[in-house]
């Protein structure tokens, strides 16, 4: 027989001895500084991060009053943390000099994360059509798989159309 015992999980002394609002304050967001190096691209995001008059403003912006609204986050499995809003923001801190700057880590699954990405990056003023047609293209695969549904390619659409156009009554043309 296998003990049950095995099963059971004791509260550290910590946990005993903690207060319900230092366990509430522990479970809060907090506003991080982490370090540049620590803190990578969203894999495939879809706005492009140019060095352009806007960004000079930013630098700028940055060297005089430091980072105003801090970056969103997750934790990566490899270590670090991959940047879900505040591309352009880090690319500033790094041109102004900067080593860190503050960053919000939510603990978000890859769909909530390009939701989140897409919601906070379609405010801004200047987007390429492109790079606005690939963003609401990733939120929607997003929605549809937290959904449960099966996401639709072209090649999969095609596929179910096929069967429709092979059904159509061939037009003979009379002389």
């Amino acid at each position: 027989m296998k003990s049950s015992a095995k099963k059971i999980e004791l509260a550290s002394v910590d946990d005993l001895f903690s207060t319900e609002e230092s366990r509430q304050d522990a479970a809060r967001e907090k506003i991080m500084e982490i370090p540049l190096s620590e803190l990578f691209p969203f894999e495939d995001h879809p706005f492009s991060v140019r060095d352009d008059d806007a960004m000079k403003e930013t630098v700028e912006s940055v060297k005089e009053v430091g980072v105003v609204v801090p970056a969103i986050a997750r934790p990566r499995e490899g270590g670090g943390y991959e940047l879900i809003a505040g591309h352009r923001r880090k690319r500033a801190c790094e041109l102004a000099g900067l080593e860190t700057m503050p960053v919000i880590v939510r603990d978000l699954d890859r769909d909530a994360a390009i939701i989140a990405m897409v919601d906070s990056n379609l405010q801004r003023e200047n987007i390429l059509p492109i790079e606005k047609a690939k963003a609401y293209k990733m939120k929607m695969e997003a929605i549809n798989r937290r959904a449960g549904r099966p996401v639709k390619t072209v090649e999969t659409v095609r596929e179910e159309n096929c069967g429709q156009v092979d059904m159509l009554p061939i037009r003979q043309t009379v002389k």
